[in-house]
């Protein structure tokens, strides 16, 4: 009897572990991908401030430019 206890609880305790495994492996890949769409969002945001910063700054230039060249 005692033998069939301690094989159901040894049983019980590994679906456990898988269990467990799958549930932390579920959440670290919830976080992985939380973090790259949050760096992917950071990343647009910081190039369209790039861009636009180019953009200003090559407005500034070419009058500049044209004033020297009359």
């Amino acid at each position: 009897m005692s033998m069939d206890t301690n094989e159901a609880r040894r049983r019980a305790q590994t679906l456990f572990k898988k269990e467990q495994q799958l549930r932390e492996g579920q959440q670290a890949m919830a976080e992985y991908q939380a973090q790259l769409h949050a760096m992917r969002e950071k990343t647009a945001r910081l190039r369209a401030l790039r861009l636009a910063r180019d953009a200003a700054d090559k407005k500034k230039a070419r009058p500049a430019k044209q004033k020297g060249a009359a």
